[in-house]
């Protein structure tokens, strides 16, 4: 019965997204926002040159760095495949992939970048510990230094307890007013990472605020779909994957073409979004079942 009840809410809210939902634009008013909608184009160089221009200016600014370490994690994942969404949708693949090779060069600079809005965050969190920006460069540091671990070093289980740090900044931006939405982005993915895990491993798995309902990891990403200011494309990546985890292709088909709409110059939007549109067409009784009965 809870299975059947979980099924439908999530069907419910899969057609809501489909037809009614209004997805949120990156901020582009900051450099910040402008580098992330290069970063969404895969143009990796323009989106470091918009950073390093920031830095220049504002040699104080956590942030800037931390989305600089974004840009070479993002184009290190590209360089080693790992961004494509099949990769994602197998278990096998994501923890024990035998040919990455990580670029030594790139390492060293993505951790420099760490150490250095790291400390930047620290410095202004000490003059006010409610520093919005502070806080979230913080949150994404620690999520970048787990996501590297996890899919680059292939440090599955290690990862967690990365995670649990990050997991700590997402609570204190999730407490701000009005809260960081970004931050809900790693509240998701987290709560549906640990709820894919087999129930003897979650045990060992303890996370505040992550029980791993996968329920409760749409309802985080949703949210940051429709109220992310830097992150809301990036949600509605992890929503496709979700949904051609759960073989659901033609709500990933869905998201993905809006994403490719909006940055048309995506090859993995265009690639994933034609994957999306072969497998839907294989199951268009079972597409039909789920909007109309709430059964996948």
């Amino acid at each position: 019965m809870y299975t059947s009840h979980l099924r439908l809410l999530i069907a419910l809210w899969a057609v809501t997204c489909a037809f009614g939902a209004e997805f949120a634009k990156v901020d582009v008013s900051t450099a910040v926002g402008r580098a992330f909608v290069r970063m969404y184009e895969f143009d990796f160089a323009a989106a470091h040159a918009i950073l390093d221009r920031e830095i220049a200016q504002h040699p104080r600014d956590p942030l800037p760095y931390s989305v600089k370490a974004a840009a070479h994690l993002f184009s290190e994942l590209h360089r080693l495949k790992i961004l494509q969404i099949e990769f994602f949708e197998d278990d096998e693949q994501v923890a024990d992939r035998k040919k990455l090779v990580p670029d030594p060069a790139l390492r060293a600079e993505f951790f420099g970048l760490i150490e250095a809005a790291k400390t930047r965050a620290d410095a202004a969190l000490k003059a006010d510990p409610g520093d919005r920006e502070a806080l979230f460069a913080q949150g994404m540091c620690a999520g970048l230094v787990t996501d590297y671990a996890a899919l680059v070093e292939r440090r599955r289980l290690g990862s967690f307890s990365l995670a649990k740090q990050s997991q700590s900044y997402v609570l204190k931006l999730l407490a701000l007013d009005p809260p960081y939405y970004d931050a809900h982005l790693t509240a998701g993915s987290v709560e549906y990472v640990v709820g894919s895990l087999y129930f003897f491993v979650r045990w060992f798995v303890r996370i505040d605020g992550i029980e791993g309902d996968k329920r409760k990891a749409l309802e985080h990403l949703r949210i940051v779909a429709e109220r992310g200011r830097y992150y809301g494309p990036f949600a509605r990546v992890l929503l496709a994957v979700i949904h051609l985890r759960e073989k659901r292709p033609w709500e990933a088909e869905h998201l993905l073409a809006g994403l490719l709409a909006e940055f048309p110059s995506n090859t993995l939007f265009q690639r994933e979004l034609a994957r999306a549109r072969e497998l839907a067409r294989a199951r268009p009784g079972q597409a039909a079942q789920s909007s109309s009965s709430g059964g996948p």
